[in-house]
């Protein structure tokens, strides 16, 4: 009798051990299915956190105005510079030129921003003309000098006026970097003056892979 209630007994703590492993092992596999994907390995600088350029609205070299959520399901590149300008811009459109030939197919998922500093003298036409020569698909955002200054302070980026030897010639001082959102339009990364063409395509892909997944 008493092995027969111990034989019992033990059958029911078995039970509950099952029981309890049983669960384990589902919520190992709800936890498996459910496991998300661990963001990328990026070689821009992180900014995702910086709180810059926020929503915002600007005119453009088209005759219209762009806003941020234009470029849903894009990554987009931002950059501020001028026409006139020498060296910095004329090398990062270059650059960029560049990136869209690495991405192949994918090129059209990658949007070019030249936000102008110099306003006075870049008007839509001579943007136009200056973009086409890199990028034709690139976007020039043409503010007056208050829409300018608002952008620039929303992206934290700094510019001033060098003056030259008469008022129509002069050149501009400002931040060479870029920034780049995500197709979710979240700001994601800073990239430096100078920084790789191939390593921008794979920031690039790798922001177009994360949103693809995430959808």
């Amino acid at each position: 009798m008493t092995t027969l209630r111990a034989l019992r007994n033990s059958l029911t703590r078995f039970g509950k051990t099952a029981a309890v492993l049983a669960g384990l092992t589902v919520a190992l596999s709800l936890a498996a299915c459910s496991k998300t994907e661990p963001p990328p390995k990026l070689n821009g600088v992180d900014i995702s956190t910086s709180g810059f350029g926020k929503d915002w609205s600007m005119p453009n070299s088209e005759g219209g105005t762009s806003t941020l959520a234009d470029f849903k399901g894009k990554v987009t590149y931002v950059f501020f510079g001028f026409a006139q300008c020498p060296d910095v811009c004329p090398t990062t459109m270059l650059e960029m030129a560049e990136v869209k030939s690495q991405l192949g197919e994918q090129a059209d998922q990658f949007q070019v921003l030249f936000v102008t500093i110099d306003p006075e003298r870049d008007t839509p036409e001579v943007m136009r003309a200056y973009l086409d020569s890199f990028d034709p698909k690139a976007i020039a955002l043409i503010g007056n000098a208050e829409q300018t200054k608002a952008m620039a302070q929303n992206f934290r980026v700094t510019y001033e006026k060098v003056p030259g030897p008469s008022p129509e010639v002069y050149t501009m001082n400002h931040t060479a970097g870029g920034f780049v959102y995500d197709p979710q339009t979240k700001m994601r990364l800073y990239l430096p003056y100078g920084t790789d063409a191939q390593a921008i395509a794979a920031d690039v892909r790798a922001l177009l892979k994360e949103a693809a997944s995430a959808s």
